[in-house]
């Protein structure tokens, strides 16, 4: 998501947002950020399946599953993927060429999380540059030297 605004001040700005699919490590959290890689991940799900395979091949034949029981479970395994993929990491940047008079060229830089969230920040964001002429420093968005 690409989107251009002009400054009070005159200048154009470049906001930009992209979706992070890992991480990405901070110095905050350098001794927490252990990742395990997709195998753990892989063996839950070959196990939850082949549990799955099981339950259906002892079913005794007069067992009747009524409809709402399976999509139930459909909901109840399709929660946390959902879930993940709503509530991945954006990175969000905000950057301008400056003016060739005196005012310099800035980059700022955030993570925001969440895919409905993103929208309203980078509203904020464009709304405090199109006013003040530059990122709220109480927002996501830090200046980069």
């Amino acid at each position: 998501m690409t989107r251009l605004v002009r400054g009070a001040d005159g200048r154009m700005w470049t906001i930009r947002a992209r979706v992070e699919w890992t991480h990405p490590a901070t110095e905050d959290d350098f001794e927490h950020d252990v990742n395990g890689g997709p195998g753990p991940g892989l063996m839950m799900l070959g196990l939850l399946t082949l549990l799955a395979v099981v339950l259906v091949a002892w079913m005794p034949g007069v067992v009747v599953v009524p409809p709402w029981l399976i999509l139930a479970l459909a909901v109840v395994f399709l929660f946390f993927p959902a879930r993940w993929s709503l509530r991945r990491p954006w990175t969000v940047v905000a950057e301008t060429a400056g003016d060739v008079e005196e005012l310099p060229p800035e980059r700022w830089f955030g993570t925001v999380r969440g895919l409905f969230k993103i929208r309203s920040e980078t509203n904020k964001i464009a709304r405090n540059i199109e006013v003040y002429s530059a990122p709220d420093v109480e927002g996501p968005l830090q200046p980069v030297d």
